[in-house]
């Protein structure tokens, strides 16, 4: 199954609230990044245990460990969990500056390193998120 069949299931498989707010993050991270590279991950590790919700992945950059491996992996990740959407902002090494950047104006959000976490669209302000979003793109982008 290729990637945008299963972000489609993913997606429509969603209850409806969720489904059209997550429908409407795909659709503006699509574009905000017109050419970039999806991913899906399901939420397995290699023996088929489930060890975190699926998401959605957008672009691309080198994650660099601290042992000195590196990985490829996605700029902006987008996944629904329990209580509602969790938006990953990956690679920023500042693990406050997020929440001091853009909590505050953000709505009712948890702000982590890198993890925006919402109920429901209307809860927050949804140019804050994307102004975040395209933050995080250009901090990770080469």
């Amino acid at each position: 199954m290729n990637v945008h069949t299963q972000i489609s299931d993913y997606l429509a498989a969603q209850p409806e609230r969720k489904r059209g707010d997550m429908q409407t993050l795909h659709a503006m991270m699509l574009r905000l990044m017109p050419d970039c590279r999806l991913w899906f991950l399901d939420g397995k590790d290699e023996s088929g245990r489930t060890v975190s919700n699926p998401n959605i992945g957008y672009g691309r950059f080198t994650m660099a460990y601290a042992d000195g491996r590196t990985r490829e992996f996605y700029q902006i990740g987008l996944s629904a969990n329990t209580t509602g959407i969790s938006v990953y902002i990956m690679g920023l090494d500042d693990r406050t500056y997020l929440a001091e950047t853009y909590g505050g104006a953000l709505g009712k959000a948890t702000v982590t390193g890198y993890c925006i976490k919402f109920g429901t669209l209307r809860n927050i302000d949804l140019s804050v998120l994307e102004a975040a979003i395209r933050d995080g793109i250009a901090r990770t982008s080469t």
